[in-house]
């Protein structure tokens, strides 16, 4: 009986996801469709706003032509990517740590947070006129503003999941003998990997987003470069279908994120 009731309630969440993603679909259908019919009945002006098939056209078109700015869409995407990866990894790799022993450990927390408080309310974008002084408008200047931004995030989300570790969970295993260092792998990075994805989806966020803006102010290659190329040359399709390679982007890279949060949930609960 209880299996016939657990195999019920998987297909009726089963259910629920495909309808939600048939909802999903439609809705994007939807807004296409309108989208293309205003366009078409000259409600909105193609000047300012392509149709959905002026953009289509133009993505093939992009694929093959290096014209207006001097890169395919494959190059600039590859360029983009690269940049965003390098300093979101980066990111992820020291400021994730530096929370969690910021947070578990005092003087750590004494010796770095004067300084991550100061440098924490400084926007991404400021630093650029400084980075481009110093490291020119190449790849290292793109990566730390990307690093910079996604920095933050991962800091400050890692370190408040950690601190909200359950105490009664920390007192049983000082109870059984466990030192400070087992106690903060086995039971505080475990309880604190909710709010480090938070973190991190934050910060994939914010890089991707602040990449766009790095490369419309110090670039020669990538989507933000091409975006400012399409203002300059007037070409409102150019511009459009930048930013929609930029979303489709996000949304997988958020997929891809929730994918491995809920692996390792499954982890966490099985420890």
């Amino acid at each position: 009986m209880g299996e016939k009731q657990t195999y019920s309630q998987s297909e009726q969440k089963r259910r629920e996801r495909r309808l939600l993603l048939a909802l999903s679909f439609g809705t994007l259908a939807a807004a296409l469709v309108i989208w293309q019919l205003l366009v078409s009945a000259g409600i909105v002006s193609s000047r300012f706003l392509p149709a959905p098939t002026a953009i289509v056209n133009t993505f093939f078109e992009k694929i093959h032509s290096p014209n207006p700015e001097g890169a395919t869409l494959q190059m600039n995407l590859l360029s983009s990517l690269r940049v965003a990866l390098i300093g979101f990894v980066m990111a992820v790799v020291i400021g994730i740590p530096l929370g969690l022993f910021m947070g578990w450990y005092e003087p750590v927390d004494r010796l770095v947070r004067p300084v991550f408080e100061v440098i924490r309310p400084i926007p991404p974008i400021a630093w650029i006129p400084l980075t481009i002084l110093f490291l020119g408008i190449g790849l290292r200047a793109k990566v730390f503003i990307i690093f910079f931004s996604a920095f933050v995030p991962c800091v400050i989300n890692a370190y408040t999941g950690i601190q909200l570790t359950n105490r009664t969970l920390i007192n049983v295993a000082k109870t059984y003998g466990a030192s400070s260092f087992e106690i903060f792998w086995r039971v505080g990075i475990p309880s604190s990997v909710q709010m480090i994805f938070a973190g991190i989806r934050i910060a994939l966020g914010l890089s991707w987003t602040t990449l766009v803006a790095a490369e419309m102010l110090a670039a020669d290659a990538g989507l933000g470069y091409m975006i400012l190329m399409g203002r300059q040359f007037a070409r409102p399709d150019i511009i459009v279908l930048g930013m929609v390679v930029i979303g489709t982007i996000g949304a997988v890279f958020s997929a891809v994120l929730s994918a491995l949060e809920k692996r390792l949930e499954h982890w966490r609960a099985g420890r």
